[in-house]
């Protein structure tokens, strides 16, 4: 069937199913504009926390997925890809990451969201880029911290914050691929457009960015900073909803070190289709299931990371 027809079947099936669809920012846009909800993995995380639907259909990676279910136990979780992975979270495995953690008695545990449900169930508490400076903050000041997996971000909140802080040395595949070189090239074309960074991106690339946020952060200042023109290093399926806030201003994918492509994709969320959305659906397939002890362990830092959250205000 054709994209139009195969949008009004999902449109019907979501009625059937009593289902939703939760799409990352960094999907492609005609998900993105089938989606109930589209966020990054905050926003994610809040929106699945008690959705009334009875089918949670993630539109994004595994771990996302197993956020949904950690949070809804009781609801059928749907993954439309299997195989869509994530190379920060592949970059520590559960095994490595306890052997670290027991090296190092005494620190509190603080885990991105981009783990597996095994690494979080080591962790006291979950962040994301969103959120991961406040919640670092709200430690006494004294505390000794871990951070993982990102080597990134961590570094990052480490400059901002000053603590005490060991941090994994994982890496995100589509920041790391970010050339500092290309950028200041297209930078010498486009004098006036302002970069926005993510900050899973290298230090070098943050040094010269004149904005640093989470995916949501660099959506939000893009609609209400004055430029015509940004260069955006983060995933390129944002650029989407930075075109549709702001259709008057011109959004250039950050190029990658590799020069036969001008944009920055993330492999694993460009597995999801439309057409794996609507087979999911139809045959509620590619159930998302998880061990119920390990489900609650993992429980435990992503509600402490939303109570954190929700008394800071942080939506």
């Amino acid at each position: 069937m054709d994209q139009s027809e195969l949008i009004r079947e999902i449109k019907d099936l979501k009625v059937a199913r009593n289902a939703v669809i939760m799409a990352h920012y960094y999907q492609e846009p005609e998900i993105q504009d089938i989606a109930d909800f589209v966020g990054d993995s905050l926003a994610l995380a809040q929106k699945a926390d008690g959705t009334p639907a009875d089918i949670i259909v993630l539109a994004g990676v595994n771990f996302m997925a197993e956020t949904a279910k950690i949070l809804n136990p009781a609801k059928k979780t749907l993954l439309p890809d299997p195989e869509a992975g994530c190379s920060l979270a592949d970059s520590c495995p559960a095994s490595q990451f306890e052997a670290f953690v027991k090296a190092h008695p005494g620190y509190t545990v603080i885990t991105y969201v981009n783990t597996t449900a095994a690494v979080k169930g080591l962790s006291d508490i979950a962040c994301t880029s969103s959120n991961a400076v406040q919640i670092v903050e709200s430690l006494p000041k004294d505390e000794k911290i871990i951070f993982g997996p990102d080597r990134n971000l961590g570094n990052y909140i480490k400059s901002l914050t000053h603590r005490d802080m060991l941090v994994w040395d994982g890496a995100c595949h589509v920041h790391e691929e970010f050339s500092l070189e290309k950028i200041l090239e297209l930078k010498k074309t486009h004098p006036e457009a302002k970069l926005l960074a993510h900050p899973e991106c290298p230090k070098p690339i943050l040094i010269v960015a004149d904005h640093i946020g989470s995916t949501a952060a660099l959506l939000r200042f893009s609609k209400t900073d004055t430029a015509a023109e940004y260069i955006v290093a983060t995933e390129s399926g944002i650029l989407h909803q930075m075109q549709k806030s702001s259709p008057d201003k011109r959004f250039i994918p950050a190029p990658p070190k590799d020069s036969t492509c001008a944009c920055n994709d993330c492999r694993y969320m460009k597995l999801v289709t439309l057409q794996k959305i609507y087979d999911c659906l139809r045959n509620e397939s590619n159930e998302v299931l998880l061990d119920e002890e390990l489900r609650l362990k993992a429980e435990k830092p992503i509600r402490r990371m939303l109570e954190i959250s929700s008394k800071l205000g942080l939506v």
